[in-house]
């Protein structure tokens, strides 16, 4: 199976296919509200703002299941980013990154690009944090936190994976190499 073979639900109950996408430049993310890394939405905004017109499509998945920072309803959790970051990328329904219950998008997209480690002085406690709850949460490819960055080319290659420590300028390159 390829990226646009997937799907994922909005809230109101419809599923978006990745192939609606296709022959753009994707990022998907698992997003939070109540997070530290919360204000990646603005670098997010920013990114989609300068590039959208140019074929960038962010497709915004909230996830709760990280220290429970996701917490509301969808309906909830849009106003929130509209209000706060005035967002303008379409947002999913809350869903699963991980586990039984994943997004089959996310075990592909994990599938595809592994965890390749925290950087900084944020991904050194974030790695005494996992540590704590995963020894071995180095070798698998789960999704380690909020705000991990897949980004899909316009073939739909998944070609980056950015962690939450990452620099966002660092995926704004990304994806200005990929426009």
């Amino acid at each position: 199976m390829s990226f646009y073979d997937y799907s994922v639900p909005t809230p109101d109950g419809k599923e978006i296919s990745m192939r609606d996408y296709e022959g753009k430049v994707v990022v998907v993310v698992n997003t939070a509200t109540g997070c530290g890394f919360t204000p990646h939405y603005k670098d997010l905004e920013a990114i989609y703002e300068r590039f959208h017109n140019q074929g960038l499509e962010i497709v915004d998945v909230p996830c709760n299941q990280f220290a429970g920072q996701t917490p509301g309803t969808d309906e909830e959790i849009h106003q929130f980013c509209q209000l706060k970051y005035n967002t303008q990328f379409p947002q999913m329904k809350k869903s699963d990154v991980n586990g039984e219950n994943a997004l089959p998008l996310f075990t592909y997209l994990k599938s595809q690009k592994g965890f390749g480690g925290f950087k900084g002085a944020m991904g050194i406690a974030m790695s005494a944090m996992l540590k704590k709850i995963d020894p071995d949460y180095k070798n698998n490819p789960d999704i380690k936190w909020n705000f991990t960055k897949f980004v899909v080319n316009r073939s739909g290659e998944v070609v980056a994976r950015f962690e939450p420590t990452d620099s966002m300028k660092d995926l704004a390159a990304c994806v200005e190499k990929l426009i």
